[in-house]
């Protein structure tokens, strides 16, 4: 499944950049997250509890960053594995565009899963994930605001 947004935040590409890079405000941010450790600039990993419907399950993922095009934008890349729930990977291209004292940020994510989250049918996964990654950017922004 695919799909994508863009939200506007009240803040510099370069506050921004710093914030999507800043382990403490990513785990603050991330629904269910638990623990959010960097191993590298480039490389994150995760613990994540997530409710699919039915299926409650603990994923412990593994991120990668682009940054060779950065601040303008990057590319992560993850996957994260939850027991018998079943596989979650994906990517996601992320631009980030200053317009006077504002950052529009864009993105476009690509997401697999597998096991018994694939059985609860594409459109609740699909509905969760929109639902995930518009939380994640309101309390990002939110946060970057304030910051």
């Amino acid at each position: 499944m695919e799909f994508f947004d863009e939200i506007t935040i009240k803040a510099t590409q370069k506050a921004v950049y710093s914030a999507l890079n800043d382990p403490a405000v990513l785990r603050q941010c991330i629904p269910g997250c638990g623990e959010l450790i960097q191993h590298s600039p480039t490389n994150l990993e995760a613990k994540v509890v997530l409710k699919i419907g039915p299926v409650k399950a603990r994923f412990a993922g593994v991120v990668t960053l682009n940054t060779d095009q950065a601040p303008d934008s990057f590319t992560l890349t993850g996957e994260g594995k939850g027991g018998a729930a079943g596989f979650a990977r994906g990517s996601a291209d992320v631009l980030l565009k200053e317009v006077g004292e504002v950052t529009v940020l864009s993105y476009n994510a690509k997401v697999q899963v597998g096991g018994k989250i694939a059985q609860v049918g594409s459109r609740l996964i699909s509905g969760t994930a929109k639902k995930l990654s518009a939380s994640f950017f309101a309390k990002f922004a939110d946060i970057v605001v304030k910051n």
